[in-house]
């Protein structure tokens, strides 16, 4: 793993959450996005090297929207870049680590994704980026 990519934060109103952060960080939102697959509407921000990945659910079945119900608004997931998720992937299986999903999902921001159930690693859900190239 590269480094970290990202911080996952959930939220219940993003347009809020997107002013708020826009205070607080003193730079606007770079980037929104909407992931079906995740039932997710993305707001992105970038700290000097950091980003910042803002989420609200678009639909109540969504992973966002059960966690908001459950635990309430927060940080959600770390997310680290890795060169090759696939063989990523493998190596942490190997070791025992579940992995939530079998192969790379679609993401934003560009990324192929893959999430690590938070019960493998202490109870914070991670997940794996690697910049989509194009062939």
């Amino acid at each position: 793993m590269n480094k970290i990519e990202h911080l996952g934060i959930a939220v219940k109103n993003l347009t809020e959450a997107i002013s708020k952060y826009e205070l607080l960080l003193g730079q606007p939102c770079y980037k929104t996005e909407q992931v079906e697959s995740e039932g997710v509407i993305t707001a992105f921000f970038k700290t000097g090297t950091n980003k910042i990945e803002l989420l609200q659910a678009t639909r109540p079945d969504s992973p966002i929207a059960k966690f908001i119900e459950s635990r309430g608004e927060g940080i959600h997931h770390v997310a680290f870049d890795v060169d090759d998720i696939k063989a990523e992937m493998r190596k942490l299986s190997n070791e025992g680590f579940r992995l939530l999903n079998d192969e790379p999902k679609d993401g934003a921001d560009n990324k192929l994704v893959c999430f690590i159930h938070p019960k493998s690693t202490g109870g914070v859900l991670i997940e794996l980026c690697q910049e989509k190239t194009l062939d």
